[in-house]
């Protein structure tokens, strides 16, 4: 089996894997004690990638969970899912990054990344063989995006063979929490250019909108959003998880989607997306479905699609559907906007089927997007990040840490 190892870092990266553990617990059939309680032979059968099997048939999730405050960490064990993790996994220092980068990778986080470690090449041992890492993180905290960018680095050094996939939280342009946000996705990306395979982009003020103007919600909290970035989550590793007619692992995804080493951060976005109340008056089809996937309003990071053009696709239909009716779907698409595709890449839309929908519907879709336009995204943060650092403002917290 191909397994692989959930690592989350910081507060944000341990609320999405929080949410992103219940979604495929659910979709697996395992109860908050880790006990199986499904009905299909499929859910178990590959379940080795993201569970380990532990006494008398308990799963326990391949997790790796890292914060430096103990906050967050209790609130995950004293959620309904809290029992289902290893307790030597949760790793934890006292006094928090304080949302400095330099904090997370000089300082607090190298006093924690041994401990870390230790934990991850225990998870990777338990492994009969390892495809590959995936990080959950933000790059505007000091936690996810210091201590998360030591940890690629480590993993990378450790591991150089194996996929490394991560989660990011870019900052949004309206939707800031901290003012040093610049400064700290700044120095991550740098690491994230040269230590991982694939980042897939997510942005707060994106999933707003999606929660405002698709979803109909009045006050979207957390809570909501992070239930979106999962549902991407599932849907990128549902192909690792279950059976299906063209199935694809974390490494044909990176070499179907990767032209040039660095280009590597993905836009993605999920259907269906249906306001809560109005599901009932929609039957769900594959062109309704790749219509929405392909939605500018659709991308979970905040960059126009339409403003660049795609070097490369990768689409993840989930339900019972024919091959034919999503190959012909896929190719009409690029037919018919072929001036959003590169011409030097000529089929560039890849797709991947996976006959078990997600719980509750009966078909949905996963959009990974390789696209020019990605670089609003970095364009944005840099602007921010040269007016600060062109009045050196709030340097000394960085280079007093080294």
């Amino acid at each position: 089996m191909r397994e692989v190892i959930h690592v989350q870092a910081g507060k944000c990266g341990n609320q999405i894997g929080q949410k992103f553990w219940e979604t495929i617990s659910q979709e697996h059939g395992i109860d908050v004690n880790g006990n199986y309680c499904g009905d299909n032979d499929l859910q178990l059968e590959r379940i080795d990638v993201f569970y380990n099997e532990g006494y008398q048939g308990k799963y326990v999730p391949r997790a790796v969970l890292v914060d430096l405050e103990p906050a967050t960490m209790d609130a995950i064990r004293a959620s309904p899912y809290g029992k289902i993790f290893r307790p030597d996994n949760f790793i934890n220092a006292q006094s928090g990054a304080g949302n400095s980068w330099a904090r997370g990778y000089y300082t607090e986080g190298a006093e924690l990344v041994e401990s870390i470690m230790d934990v991850v090449r225990k998870e990777a041992e338990n492994t009969d063989c390892l495809q590959g890492f995936q990080l959950c993180h933000s790059l505007g905290g000091g936690t996810g995006s210091g201590l998360g960018s030591l940890l690629l680095s480590k993993i990378r050094e450790e591991y150089p063979d194996r996929i490394l996939s991560t989660y990011s939280v870019v900052p949004s342009p309206k939707v800031s929490d901290t003012v040093v946000e610049p400064y700290n996705a700044v120095l991550s990306v740098h690491q994230l250019v040269e230590n991982c395979d694939a980042t897939f982009c997510i942005d707060n003020e994106a999933l707003y909108d999606i929660c405002f103007r698709t979803l109909k919600l009045t006050n979207p909290g957390y809570g909501e959003l992070n239930q979106l970035v999962s549902a991407v989550m599932s849907g990128v590793s549902t192909s690792l998880r279950f059976p299906g007619q063209l199935n694809s692992d974390l490494r044909k995804l990176c070499v179907n989607m990767v032209p040039f080493p660095r280009l590597h951060f993905f836009m993605v976005g999920v259907a269906p997306l249906t306001a809560f109340g109005s599901q009932q008056y929609r039957n769900l089809s594959v062109p309704e479905l790749t219509a929405q996937m392909f939605d500018a309003r659709n991308m979970m990071a905040a960059s126009d699609p339409r403003h660049g053009r795609y070097l490369t696709v990768a689409t993840i239909f989930r339900g019972r559907l024919s091959t034919k009716e999503v190959e012909n779907q896929m190719l009409a698409v690029q037919q018919k906007n072929s001036s959003y595709f590169v011409e030097w890449i000529p089929n560039s839309v890849k797709s991947s089927l996976c006959d078990i929908p997600p719980v509750g519907l009966k078909m949905s879709g996963t959009f990974i997007g390789n696209s020019t336009a990605i670089q609003d995204l970095f364009k944005r943060v840099n602007e921010q990040f040269t007016a600060m650092f062109r009045r050196k403002a709030f340097l000394h917290w960085y280079t007093s840490e080294g």
